[in-house]
């Protein structure tokens, strides 16, 4: 059987431009004749074991693969299956098996760190055994922690959410002269790309949101609820963005001081409730009024937010991964490298997948102020070009917006 079909996955948390990323692999597999059919997993490597699989020229014929670049979520589902360390396992010829079954000779898997360890473990395997599959990994994630690229796909978009959200709630806390703190928790559990992004949403210097804090320092109750006091000379109404991953000197959560938390399939402990945690904090020992807010799901696809610079070089990242793979490329991530800020240039890039799994980017130190309560300038620099261009959501009769779906 001829080896010349192409199968892409989608896995992890979803983005706001995971299907952009999605539509730049299967428009340029379907553009080049040396490829058969595009395939895609459904639910990801989980979804593929048990045999869920579609063709997109049928799924998604002719103008209706277009939805995908404004499609928000992972349109083929996603999975956060953890395959084994040992390459000996069982699993890993039946999964090859499958893929000769399939004509695979084109392998591609759109997600973050776990999803690059699982294109790392493919990899090995199929170097070990001689087999000619030609295995690439597309970035993705809203957290930014991807190590050896500039930025992913997906943090872009949703720290253009983050930013317009948290300007909408400091319009929102100004209405009146009470005294009051709203702490609106983030995203971030080891990493405060996004958090940080808060930061943008400030209209002027000394504007909301006065205290940002990010899960690379450590958190100080008491230093903080000072800093709090300290801001009502400055504003009536504090506004204070947190990641959910914000912890004590000694690497115990926050949200763990009120709940007890539990663990996913790959040992990551499930964070929430840090801000509220520091509402009843606030409020019982400051005496102010006090409310959180958790941005949840929807900073992470929201659609309506997009940015277009994500988008276009989610599909960028696509595409360029594709030309890598018919080149011979294996074992390899699709990269972001930066040229320059003013103007905004960047060029896209290879880099070995087994350098990037399993690491983790978090925020320079030197971005963040020394009192660990805000970001400096250098975060801005680097973060204004990524969130520019809004994106045009096609809108059905009833004025809703129309996503591609699965039939």
């Amino acid at each position: 059987m001829s080896m010349n079909n192409l199968i892409v996955g989608q896995s992890g948390g979803p983005t706001a431009v995971i299907n952009s990323s999605l539509y730049g692999v299967v428009s340029e597999g379907l553009r080049q004749p040396s490829i058969g059919t595009v395939y895609g997993m459904v639910n990801g490597i989980e979804g593929f074991l048990a045999g869920r699989v579609l063709s997109f020229e049928e799924a998604l014929p002719g103008q209706e693969l277009e939805k995908l670049k404004t499609t928000p979520g992972a349109y083929l589902g996603s999975c956060r299956y953890k395959l084994p360390e040992n390459l000996e396992d069982p699993v890993y010829p039946l999964l090859f098996q499958k893929f000769e079954e399939l004509g695979i000779g084109y392998f591609f898997y759109i997600g973050g760190n776990d999803s690059m360890d699982t294109v790392s473990k493919l990899s090995r395997y199929a170097e070990k055994t001689g087999s000619s599959i030609r295995i690439i990994g597309e970035p993705k994630t809203i957290d930014n922690d991807l190590v050896l690229t500039d930025h992913t796909p997906g943090f872009g978009s949703a720290a253009r959410y983050v930013a317009s959200t948290v300007r909408e709630i400091v319009i929102d806390a100004n209405v009146y002269e009470t005294k009051s703190v709203t702490i609106v928790e983030i995203m971030g559990r080891h990493a405060g790309w996004l958090t940080a992004a808060s930061a943008l949403a400030r209209k002027h210097v000394g504007d909301n949101p006065l205290l940002i804090y990010l899960p690379e320092t450590d958190f100080d109750q008491e230093a903080f609820l000072a800093k709090v006091e300290a801001c009502f000379e400055k504003n009536p109404n504090v506004i204070v963005c947190v990641s959910e991953g914000i912890h004590d000197q000694e690497g115990t959560f926050i949200c763990e001081y009120d709940n007890s938390v539990g663990t996913d399939t790959f040992g990551h402990k499930m964070l929430a409730g840090c801000g509220k945690y520091l509402e009843n904090l606030v409020r019982n020992r400051l005496g102010v009024k006090a409310r959180s807010v958790e941005l949840n799901v929807s900073q992470r696809c929201s659609a309506s937010m997009m940015s277009a610079t994500d988008q276009r070089e989610a599909v960028m990242a696509g595409e360029f991964g594709v030309r890598a793979a018919l080149k011979g490329e294996t074992g390899k991530m699709v990269s972001y490298i930066r040229i320059s800020n003013l103007p905004y240039r960047m060029t896209l890039g290879l880099e070995d997948v087994n350098a990037i799994c399993n690491q983790e980017k978090t925020v320079p130190l030197e971005w963040i102020s020394k009192d660990a309560s805000d970001v400096t300038e250098e975060f801005f620099a680097y973060a204004l070009p990524l969130i520019q261009g809004s994106v045009e959501i096609p809108l059905g009769t009833d004025g809703l917006p129309v996503f591609a779906s699965k039939k």
